[in-house]
């Protein structure tokens, strides 16, 4: 197998909102977005996720819609940047009003469900993200 091209940017992970509706940007997303994919990022390079995979960095478009999807829609992998592209659609209701904290884990259980399940179909190691997302639930479970 070829190895995929390297993106220009050197990111493993680029993530990025989608409003699908008219209700107003949540004022904390932008912050809880890069430091989601801060931390997930290192994960991704810390477990050889994008290694001899059919792609070396993935985007996934955080969709801000009515529902919340368990599992994420696929493109294409992108030949010429190397980028396997996912989109995932989060609850815009749960993010109006949300504190920072909150928004972080909206985000992170969203990108978690995508490179789970993209970890799966591709076969890349994701006992690492397994074990982040059973954390943060049991962490969510704590806080209530």
């Amino acid at each position: 197998m070829k190895n995929p091209p390297k993106p220009k940017h050197g990111r493993t992970l680029g993530l990025l909102g989608i409003a699908l509706t008219k209700a107003r940007n949540p004022r904390n997303s932008m912050p809880a977005m890069l430091q989601v994919r801060e931390e997930i990022e290192r994960v991704l390079i810390d477990t050889g996720y994008c290694e001899n995979a059919e792609f070396s960095n993935v985007v996934i478009a955080v969709r801000f819609g009515l529902k919340e999807e368990l599992f994420p829609n696929y493109q294409a992998i992108n030949k010429k940047y190397g980028e396997l592209p996912l989109g995932i659609e989060v609850s815009v209701e749960e993010m109006q009003g949300a504190s920072l904290n909150k928004m972080k884990r909206i985000f992170k259980s969203a990108v978690l469900r995508s490179l789970i399940h993209a970890g799966e179909k591709y076969k890349r190691p994701i006992a690492e993200l397994e074990r982040l997302k059973r954390e943060m639930q049991a962490q969510h479970y704590s806080d209530e």
